[in-house]
């Protein structure tokens, strides 16, 4: 499933990058944003507990991160472009009870 966002910096494509993995207490979506132009992709990790995700389909759960995403996306680049220069590795994102993010009633 790919989505569009509006940001700042343009419009970007976003879409789960990679199969998505179920873990004991979450489910875990690799996503990309890449600005139509083609001259920007980031991705990042976003973890889900379980009890947030309740029965949402994969869809909805793509939707509902992408809505998120395109409020706070100049945070979350920064942050994952952050992540991978100084640590080497994907920014990974939870939602939980105590960060409930776009999963808050």
């Amino acid at each position: 499933m790919a989505l569009t966002i509006r940001t700042g910096r343009g419009i970007y494509n976003f879409s789960v990058a990679a199969p998505i993995e179920r873990e004991a207490d979450a489910i875990v979506l690799t996503m990309a944003a890449e600005r139509a132009d083609g001259i920007e992709k980031v991705a990042f990790r976003c973890r889900v507990a379980n009890a947030m995700a309740g029965g949402i389909g994969q869809d909805e759960l793509v939707e509902k991160i992408a809505h998120w995403v395109e409020r706070e996306f100049e945070i979350t680049r920064e942050l994952a472009l952050k992540t991978i220069r100084s640590e080497h590795k994907l920014l990974e994102i939870f939602f939980d009870s105590a960060n409930p993010g776009p999963f808050s009633a």
